[in-house]
């Protein structure tokens, strides 16, 4: 008998139930949205979609991967973050 065992799987994200988190979240807001509007089927639908949608956007990458291409593909307001200031404002700054 193996005194040792060593994991086989030890980067594997947690998983609620099938999904990982993000994957979760992407299914569980649309429905959790079409419950609290009386639209379950239509929130269904979209969740299924958004599933579908997320995991083929990941494709087998981290999720990390999705964020880097938020911030430089989405405008600043759309993520939160600040951006440079112009040049000849820096001084004005800071």
């Amino acid at each position: 008998m193996d005194r040792y065992t060593i994991p086989s799987h030890l980067d594997d994200p947690e998983l609620i139930g099938f999904w990982t988190l993000d994957e979760f979240l992407a299914m569980a807001i649309p429905f959790i949205w079409g419950i609290l509007s009386q639209h379950v089927v239509i929130g269904l639908m979209v969740s299924l979609l958004g599933w579908w949608g997320f995991r083929k956007l990941k494709a087998g990458k981290a999720t990390s991967w999705i964020l880097h291409m938020a911030y430089w593909h989405l405008p600043s307001s759309f993520t939160g973050l600040k951006a440079t200031p112009p040049s000849h404002l820096r001084v004005m700054v800071g």
